[in-house]
């Protein structure tokens, strides 16, 4: 993802999670920490073939042999295409460069389809964050991955 993206990403966000999208300021400050010897974040789009529509996006930050996936969003047209498995897989795959050893996420409990897609990958759940998206006051289902093949294991 880059800074050009950013126009199409939030027309996604503000669709898919109406009242609790992330705001410019906020994709802009991890951007800023995707790139350079320092980076810590991750962040990947999935455009349509031939016409640069933005269909699905994803990003994850790394710090201390851990990892958190920040957001993923894939458009509702594209929902059951696998799109959303190969931007986790990129995800994952990123958490492994980062040398982390486990990955976690938070995932609304009312969001199965989300939560199965975790469940594929062998997120397992851990807890629960009362009142973790607002408004709504709806409880976060922690998950987490331990990653195999790390840099450090290799």
């Amino acid at each position: 993802m880059r800074w050009w993206d950013l126009g199409q990403v939030l027309v996604l966000e503000n669709d898919l999670f109406p009242e609790d999208a992330w705001s410019p300021g906020m994709f802009w400050g991890d951007l800023a920490h995707a790139r350079g010897p320092r980076a810590n974040r991750h962040y990947v789009v999935a455009e349509e073939p031939g016409t640069g529509r933005i269909t699905g996006y994803a990003g994850l930050g790394a710090a201390g042999g851990l990892a958190d996936v920040l957001t993923i969003a894939v458009a509702r047209d594209r929902w059951g295409t696998g799109l959303g498995a190969r931007l986790l897989t990129d995800l994952v795959r990123h958490a492994t460069a980062f040398e982390c050893e486990e990955i976690l996420l938070e995932v609304r409990v009312d969001n199965t389809r989300a939560q199965k897609l975790y469940e594929r990958f062998g997120f397992e759940p851990i807890g629960i964050r009362p009142g973790y998206y607002q408004p709504g006051n709806v409880d976060a289902l922690v998950m987490r991955h331990q990653v195999r093949g790390t840099a450090k294991e290799c």
